[in-house]
């Protein structure tokens, strides 16, 4: 099936509901005050369209006229480019890279846990709640020592790591001892208006924003 005709001539981004990954991208896109479409998938039954565009039917997965992309990583890197202003990276090449690196840190070992939680059995989900307390104790030097992650501004890191920090209530996972600087960031980027537009309803329900 064809895409429509309003998806060739917009931004349109699949996403679901409650996704670390397609949070990431959302906050890409509401940190840039980009207006897109937004289609709401269940990646258990992804609708046609999707099915046609994207090879392995996940989410997130943009369309901008013939262009179609997918993977977060891709996605926000491409939204960054494509729409400068505000940067979400660093000038310097050594400061970009080691972003990337931190944000492939993410996606590999965090993201799996949150993962793990959502939708694990009760022995993986418990598994994956003693590891993220464990990377999120380790973290915590990190977290003192710059203002955003790893970076005095915000960055793609950021997005990647605000979405995984803003479901700690619901995952389960309480901050470590040590853990005021870790608060302290999460109101930093939760003050954000564009984090407050990036969250769908279910996502929203998972915590509070501060006041």
């Amino acid at each position: 099936m064809a895409s429509s005709p309003r998806m060739r001539n917009a931004l349109t981004l699949f996403s679901s509901n409650d996704c670390v990954l397609c949070h990431r991208v959302r906050l890409v896109l509401a940190s840039k005050g980009v207006t897109y479409d937004l289609i709401s998938v269940d990646p258990q039954n992804p609708p046609e369209d999707l099915i046609d565009l994207n090879p392995y039917h996940s989410v997130p997965t943009l369309v901008e006229r013939d262009l179609v992309l997918y993977a977060a990583s891709v996605v926000s890197e491409y939204l960054d480019e494509r729409y400068p202003h505000p940067p979400l990276m660093p000038v310097d090449p050594l400061s970009r890279a080691r972003l990337r690196l931190a944000t492939l840190r993410l996606e590999h070992d965090w993201v799996p846990q949150v993962q793990a939680i959502q939708m694990g059995t009760k022995a993986q989900a418990d598994a994956a709640r003693k590891r993220l307390k464990e990377l999120l104790t380790a973290s915590v030097p990190l977290f003192k020592a710059f203002k955003f992650f790893l970076n005095n501004e915000m960055s793609l890191a950021d997005c990647a790591m605000a979405p995984i920090i803003w479901r700690l209530p619901s995952l389960g996972v309480a901050l470590p001892k040590d853990g005021k600087s870790l608060e302290d960031y999460g109101s930093r980027i939760f003050r954000n208006p564009g984090f407050a537009r990036s969250l769908t309803e279910q996502e929203r329900r998972l915590n509070e924003l501060p006041v």
